[in-house]
Parts: structure tokens; sequence; C-alpha cells
């Protein structure tokens, strides 16, 4: 059984600084691509940032020059900074997975809140 652990998140003042990480476990052959997903009240689920198994990212253009992504094998890390208000949502891990059965297959892990108020 594949699981995405998730961690970070909470309470910072507009300007600041959080960290998301990611980390997915059970037997995987390959992670392709990882990523954040997020959703503000009352809006749809969107994509904040992915990264690919070799590395190559791509961000929404609201959090571009503002958010990083990393990854190591399969853990993944959001670095967020110049925090805004209408950053404030629950943010998601996503993973799209090649399981064991050959087949890929997409997870989601728990939710985090980010609260961006002063």
């Amino acid at each position: 059984q594949v699981l995405l652990v998730v961690s970070g998140g909470g309470l910072v003042q507009p300007g600041g600084s959080l960290r998301l990480s990611c980390a997915a476990s059970g037997i995987i052959f390959c992670i392709n691509p990882m990523g954040w997903y997020r959703q503000a009240p009352g809006m749809a689920r969107e994509l904040v940032a992915t990264v690919s198994g070799v590395g190559s990212t791509n961000y929404a253009d609201s959090v571009k020059g503002r958010f990083t992504i990393s990854r190591d094998n399969t853990k993944n890390t959001l670095q967020m900074n110049s925090l805004k208000p209408e950053d404030t949502a629950v943010y998601y891990c996503n993973a799209r997975i090649l399981t064991t059965d050959s087949r890929w297959l997409v997870f989601w892990g728990q939710g985090t809140l980010v609260t961006v108020s002063s």
C-alpha cells in the first residue's frame, strides 16, 4: 500500500515562509511527477507545483519566484517564501506512482492547512 505523508503547514504572517514536506512510502517503482495542489475555501483545487522524476519543475503563475519545489527520490519539499493572504488554502501532496502491478496510479496525501494572516 502506498501512502503519502505530509508535514508542515500552519499559520504565518504575510511575507513569511513555510515549508511543506511529503514522503511516499510503500512498494514504489517510480514516481513521476510529484507535487502539490491547493484548495482555498469555495474554490476548486489547483496545481501549485510539480517536479518530475528527472527534476524538471512546473509552477503555477501565482507562485513563480516565491515557491520552490525540490525532490529527493520519494520525498519532496515545497519551500514557500513571501507568502500572501491569497496563498491561504489546504495544500495536498500528489504523486503519480508506478505500482507493483505495472499501473500508474495517482495518490493524494492528507491535506495540510496553510493560513497567511496578520
